[in-house]
C-alpha cells in the first residue's frame, strides 16, 4: 500500500492506494490523527492520479472523479457508497432519499451508518447527504468541513453553469 499526504483548504488528507485502486482518504483532525499503517510506503505511482484529481477538485476544475476505487465493505455498505457517487456535484439529498434510491426506504439509519463508514470521503461524496430538514448532520471531517465542501461545490457549479 502506498500513501501520501495532501494539504487542502480543509486540512491535510491521508491518501492510501495500491494496484487495485484508492482504499482510504482520511482526515487529520485536531481530536483524531489520521493513522498511517506500519506496512505502508510513502509515495508512488498509484497515488499520482488521486493527488492530481483531488488538487483539481479543490481548485474548482473537477466535478467528477475518475479513479479506480478499492473500498472494502459489506454488500449493503458498498451499495450505499455506489449510490453516493450518483449524487450530482453541488446537490444534496437526505438519508431517507438515499435509502429509497438503494431500494430500502426503511433503512435511513443504516444508510447513515454506512455513510459514516465511507472510507473515501470527497471522492465518494458522503458530504452531499444531509438531514431531512436540510440540516447538516455528522461527517468524519467535522461539520465545518462538510459545510465548506458543500459551499465549494455550489459556488463552482454556479460558475460552470
Amino acid at each position: 500500500m502506498q500513501y501520501d499526504l495532501l494539504k487542502t483548504p480543509i486540512g491535510q488528507l491521508l491518501l492510501a492506494a495500491d494496484a487495485d485502486g484508492l482504499h482510504h482518504i482520511r482526515f487529520d483532525r485536531a481530536d483524531r490523527d489520521a493513522v498511517i499503517e506500519p506496512h505502508w510506503q510513502r509515495g508512488g505511482e498509484w497515488l499520482e492520479p488521486v493527488l492530481a484529481q483531488l488538487r483539481a477538485y479543490f481548485d474548482g476544475e473537477l466535478q467528477h472523479f475518475n479513479l479506480p476505487l478499492a473500498a472494502s465493505g459489506t454488500p449493503f455498505r458498498t451499495s450505499v457508497w455506489h449510490a453516493l457517487t450518483q449524487i450530482p456535484y453541488g446537490e444534496t439529498i437526505s438519508y431517507g432519499e438515499l435509502a429509497r434510491r438503494i431500494g430500502n426506504p426503511a433503512a435511513s439509519r443504516a444508510v447513515g451508518a454506512a455513510n459514516g463508514a465511507n472510507p473515501l470521503p470527497i471522492v465518494v461524496p458522503c458530504h452531499r447527504v444531509i438531514g431531512a430538514s436540510g440540516t447538516l448532520t455528522g461527517f468524519g471531517g467535522g461539520l465545518p468541513v462538510k459545510q465548506w465542501l458543500l459551499e465549494h461545490e455550489r459556488k463552482q457549479r454556479s460558475l460552470w453553469a
